[in-house]
């Protein structure tokens, strides 16, 4: 039987391009594991997205996946976007080229062999590993500035 993972992320750039990180926390049976990185050049949408790819490039087995962000661009685009931007070759329903191309198709390569549900929370409403996430984020992306 799969395993039960609640994943928590989140995404910061200073600048917007600029030096960004990203914070994820694992949760499994009460057990919390913490994750980080950052990229000197980046955007917040990439590494909103991915914190969540790190995630679950972690996972070393088929599970139920419930991601929390509070990106409204990475659970939209796993819940509803991502089917139609394959479908289309890449391109929005407005026909233009996806953004974050490559992020996403990593994302798809590692999320196919999990059953993932993504959830949107409200950032800074205290929500307590989000919070977490995004200090974590913060840190990574202070230390590359």
């Amino acid at each position: 039987m799969a395993k039960n993972i609640t994943l928590y992320s989140d995404g910061s750039s200073l600048g917007n391009p600029g030096p960004g990180g990203w914070g994820t926390i694992l949760e499994f049976n009460g057990h919390e594991k913490e994750l980080s990185g950052g990229n000197p050049n980046t955007t917040n949408n990439q590494m909103e997205l991915q914190g969540v790819i790190e995630g679950l490039k972690a996972l070393k087995e088929p599970c139920i996946v419930q991601i929390y962000s509070d990106s409204k661009y990475v659970v939209q685009a796993i819940e509803e976007w991502l089917v139609n931007w394959v479908r289309n070759n890449w391109k929005t329903a407005g026909k233009k080229p996806v953004k974050n191309q490559e992020l996403w198709q990593e994302y798809l390569d590692v999320s196919k062999k999990h059953t993932i549900k993504a959830n949107w929370v409200k950032g800074h409403a205290g929500h307590p590993q989000n919070e977490r996430c995004d200090i974590l984020a913060r840190d990574e992306a202070e230390r590359l500035r």
